[in-house]
């Protein structure tokens, strides 16, 4: 097992590996990781790198919960040397019940919670996400719920994700005056080609003392360097089924930025998750992966620091918000 690298989520005591396992791939249908043996070498493929993040959701997999069920199983023994985050909140298909609209209410939150124990195999969740934001139930009695659960040990942090800067703002605010647990993680797309999150939300996050953890961090694959201008890899998920993503992508910039790569002896991947770890708050990149070969390479990454001067010939490439 690589030796293991932790960097702490935002001002809380969670620390976690700068490279996590997305595990949406996980029980995903037509992938290797549908069956459980495919799953079993991503996931000790992911130890063996040294990664101790696995980020899954109770809407993943063919079946809604399906991913639970094989990151579960496929930890086994090693349960207790990781960090476990899974997400509540959107919709998942049955697998927790009726949700009555309301699936950040008290009552969903208490059935959410003990069946993705349940298919996790686990006691505790160390990282539960409100996968979005809830408009049918005041953010007051999500909070509410989610500190009965951290005080009850069920829950040992909680995050969100897709909420925008006013939104962390407040739910920290809510937090603070009733003297609860507050929220330690914001999950979010942001990438090179997806910069929006500066306007807002990295600058209420770096107040509130809350960690960024980036998903989509390749584009759908767009920073990965196989795609080219006039071509993609036969099969390729983007081909079949974003193909508009390649008709639209600012190809000269992907140019420039392999370019970028290739005069520091890097890729394209190493440049995309190095330049991602130097952003304010962000402790630790959620990367999908339906192949040992993947995680490696993911795992890898984490091997450029950018410099300064790296950083503006980037910014040069991939402007920030409003440049």
């Amino acid at each position: 097992m690589s030796e293991r690298v932790l960097r702490r989520v935002g001002d809380s005591g969670l620390a976690v590996s700068a490279i996590g396992l997305g595990c949406n791939n996980l029980g995903r249908a037509h992938t290797a990781t549908f069956e459980p043996a495919g799953a079993q070498a991503l996931v000790n493929a992911a130890l063996d790198a040294g990664i101790t993040l696995f980020d899954t959701a109770d809407m993943y997999g063919r079946d809604a919960g399906r991913s639970e069920e094989l990151l579960g199983r496929s930890l086994g023994a090693h349960r207790a040397e990781v960090v476990v985050a899974t997400k509540f909140g959107m919709d998942a298909r049955g697998a927790n019940g009726p949700d009555d609209g309301a699936r950040g209410s008290r009552r969903y939150i208490r059935a959410a919670v003990h069946a993705s124990l349940r298919r996790l195999g686990t006691d505790w969740i160390d990282l539960y996400q409100l996968h979005e934001p809830d408009p049918a139930t005041p953010l007051d009695e999500t909070l509410d719920a989610l500190d009965d659960l951290v005080r009850a040990g069920t829950v040992r942090y909680f995050g969100h994700s897709n909420f925008a800067g006013w939104q962390l703002a407040d739910a920290d605010h809510l937090a603070r005056r009733a003297h609860r647990t507050r929220f330690v993680s914001a999950q979010n797309e942001y990438s090179l080609l997806n910069r929006d999150v500066e306007r807002e939300l990295v600058p209420a996050a770096r107040a509130f003392g809350v960690g960024i953890l980036p998903y989509f961090p390749l584009a759908n694959g767009l920073l990965t360097g196989k795609y080219r201008r006039d071509s993609a890899p036969a099969g390729s998920r983007l081909r079949e089924a974003k193909p508009h993503l390649l008709d639209t992508a600012p190809w000269a910039a992907l140019d420039a930025l392999q370019a970028f790569a290739d005069a520091r002896d890097l890729t394209m991947v190493d440049v995309a998750f190095g330049w991602l770890l130097a952003r304010p708050q962000v402790c630790s990149v959620i990367a999908g992966a339906t192949s040992p070969e993947q995680i490696r390479v993911n795992a890898a990454a984490t091997r450029y620091v950018p410099t300064a001067d790296d950083l503006v010939e980037i910014d040069g490439i991939f402007p920030p918000p409003g440049v």
